[in-house]
């Protein structure tokens, strides 16, 4: 038998079965300590990572052939995903690649599936090193959120500090807050020039009648009124 061809006959063996298993969980423990140097996660989500491919790959081997099961299947790991919490890029990345390897495993193809792990668990953390994506001419976009006295008429009211320090500025909502007496503006920002920040919040000041200004990275949390 070649080293790429798939280790499974017609009827599978426990023998291979077993032969799977062993690669699978090998390789998932050598994926998730590789991983474990560049995700920032706990120790459980490593465990977890460490032992999906061999889950998947045991799934992809029993309803090989079985359209129903394999349905049922889909389901099940959908239902999963809906009661879980969203994971960063990181996390995400790392399920992928387990699940992927996991597909290659259950089908038989073990050395597809170690090489899979291993050479993308590697590749990801270079290229987690490396500063390829990280273009510091983009201004980093940031909430600005203003508490100004129910008294003020906000529209418009700052518009001309927002053309001499914004390059871009969205609305993004409106609340009451201190018992009705006040209102709170948010807004999503980008700076032309970041060291201005102070002399921005400072115009901001005399607009506002001295009340608080907050600026925050952005974020869909930061985001919420």
């Amino acid at each position: 038998m070649k080293m790429f061809d798939t280790i499974y006959s017609a009827n599978v063996t426990a023998g291979q079965f077993a032969l799977m298993a062993a690669i699978a969980l090998i390789s998932g423990l050598a994926f998730s300590w590789i991983m474990s140097f560049g995700v920032k996660a706990s120790k459980r989500f490593f465990l977890v990572t460490s032992l999906l491919p061999f889950v998947v790959g045991t799934v992809i081997t029993f309803v090989s052939g079985s359209i129903g099961a394999g349905v049922a299947i889909g389901g099940a790991f959908g239902l999963i995903r809906f009661r879980s919490a969203p994971g960063s890029a990181d996390e995400i990345a790392a399920i992928l690649i387990a699940m992927g390897a996991g597909i290659a495993f259950g089908m038989g193809y073990v050395a597809y599936g170690a090489m899979m792990l291993i050479g993308l668990a590697i590749i990801y953390l270079l290229l987690s090193k490396l500063d390829i994506f990280g273009h510091k001419q983009l201004k980093p976009e940031q909430m600005l959120k203003i508490t100004i006295p129910e008294t003020l008429e906000y529209n418009g009211a700052f518009d001309e500090a927002f053309g001499r320090y914004l390059s871009t500025v969205e609305a993004v909502g409106v609340k009451t807050t201190g018992m009705g007496s006040m209102f709170r503006l948010s807004y999503k920002i980008v700076m032309k020039d970041t060291r201005q920040e102070k002399a921005f919040i400072d115009e901001l000041r005399t607009k506002n009648g001295n009340l608080e200004i907050s600026i925050l990275p952005y974020s869909e949390d930061a985001g919420q009124l």
